[in-house]
């Protein structure tokens, strides 16, 4: 499925994601995980979720790949709300610093992403993963491909 296409064709990123945001939409992979955006500005996009045990790893506490998921979505909206109606892109690499284990205790979160620079070939987004209370559970970089679709 792909959203951007089905609710807003030929509208610039930001516009795209507004009109996702507008409409309730939810990527599939937002679906699976739990998690939606829920604020997107001009190079800036933030995603909110909160933790449940459809999450946990075998030790008992959040996955990694859960706070991966949310940064990169992060990162890559924040990308997309930058672009025009005719760009894609791809997260090229995702380097992500775990900072404080998560479980369902944790609450809300929200992972804010902005472009730190954006090229005709190359993006470059860095976000931060926290809770309500401002604390500080995960942090990543990002570089991403821009094609024309």
């Amino acid at each position: 499925m792909n959203l951007a296409a089905e609710l807003a064709p030929g509208l610039s990123g930001l516009d795209q994601l507004k009109a996702m945001i507008a409409a309730g939409g939810v990527a599939p992979i937002g679906e699976s995980l739990g998690f939606r955006l829920a604020e997107v500005g001009d190079g800036r996009a933030v995603f909110e979720a909160t933790p449940g045990l459809h999450a946990y790893n075998p030790i008992g506490t959040v996955h990694g790949g859960y706070a991966a998921a949310l940064l990169d979505s992060a990162c890559g909206c924040a990308v997309h709300s930058q672009l025009s109606a005719s760009q894609g892109y791809t997260t090229l690499e995702l380097k992500v610093a775990y900072h404080k284990a998560m479980t369902v205790k944790t609450g809300p979160i929200r992972a804010e992403g902005r472009v730190v620079t954006l090229g005709r070939r190359a993006a470059f987004a860095e976000a931060t993963l926290t809770d309500a209370a401002g604390r500080l559970y995960a942090t990543a970089t990002s570089t991403l491909l821009v094609f024309e679709r």
